[in-house]
């Protein structure tokens, strides 16, 4: 009898592309296996769809069961429907612009194009986590993302989570991106500390027992109380979870702090399996 619960997830960024076999069944990877590679996004689309295709091949050679789907999740803006690439100006897949990326990659791939579906990469983060840590009971929870840049997405209870697009929303002189992420860190100790930092690790590392970090340790809870108090009342909900490299660090932020009580947040556990996951998922 054919095996259906093996999906293919793959995420993709701006260099990489990572692609495991997920078992829908127990939403685990199988053999915790999974394919990298490198990719060159400014190089041209044939070599883009050629490296994704190698990666894909790869891990679908290790199968138990013959492959019937492939989850991708993708950087946005992607129109995710038709599997057509909007991405200009951002310093990668620029080539692959207004292209049928879908139906391209199914050809180097010898499948089908209906096989293939598409999900932006910070609504896979969410569905991920949320199938993984089992609160697909809840009828909404929102999704955030804290490291290079801020993700926000949002999943409602039967249907697939999709991108808030939430990050150049205005806050104070500029947008809520600025203030949340780690160029954040690195720009606003420069001005209380008079110190280089590489970013939030630097600056726990060495500088933890400041007065200067307790300055900015209250300046981002701000920031991110404000930003999760928007989030929240522009999509009616109170449950969150909240991944990225920023987010290792989330007790030090919130911890001590009673406003955060009102909602209920999770933080993420799964790393970069999160969207391979939530690609997969697309098929449950």
């Amino acid at each position: 009898m054919l095996q259906d619960n093996y999906v293919v997830g793959v995420d993709i960024g701006g260099t990489h592309i990572s692609a495991c076999i997920i078992d829908t069944k127990q939403w685990n990877i199988y053999l915790e296996n999974v394919a990298r590679n490198h990719v060159f996004s400014q190089g041209d689309a044939k070599t883009i769809l050629q490296t994704w295709a190698s990666a894909i091949r790869d891990i679908i050679a290790t199968s138990p069961a013959p492959i019937q789907f492939i989850g991708i999740a993708m950087p946005g803006p992607f129109d995710y429907e038709n599997g057509i690439s909007k991405i200009q100006g951002q310093s990668k897949y620029d080539n692959l612009y207004n292209k049928d990326v879908k139906t391209l990659l199914a050809e180097e791939l010898g499948l089908p194009p209906t096989s293939i579906h598409f999900i932006n990469d910070a609504a896979a983060f969410l569905q991920g986590e949320i199938f993984v840590q089992n609160l697909q009971t809840n009828k909404r929870i929102l999704g955030i993302t804290l490291g290079t840049g801020l993700g926000s997405a949002v999943w409602n209870q039967g249907e697939k989570a999709f991108d808030a697009a939430l990050w150049n929303s205005p806050y104070e002189d500029c947008i809520f991106e600025e203030f949340l992420v780690t160029r954040w860190f690195i720009k606003r100790f420069k001005e209380v500390a008079g110190k280089d930092v590489t970013g939030l690790k630097d600056i726990l590392d060495h500088h933890r027992e400041t007065e200067e970090f307790q300055i900015i340790k209250d300046e981002y809870a701000k920031h991110l109380f404000d930003f999760m108090q928007f989030f929240a009342e522009k999509h009616s909900a109170e449950i969150f979870i909240v991944g990225g490299n920023i987010a290792k660090a989330l007790p030090i932020f919130i911890g001590d702090r009673k406003e955060f009580e009102r909602f209920q947040i999770y933080t993420a556990i799964l790393g970069e399996k999160a969207a391979m996951i939530g690609a997969a998922s697309i098929f449950n």
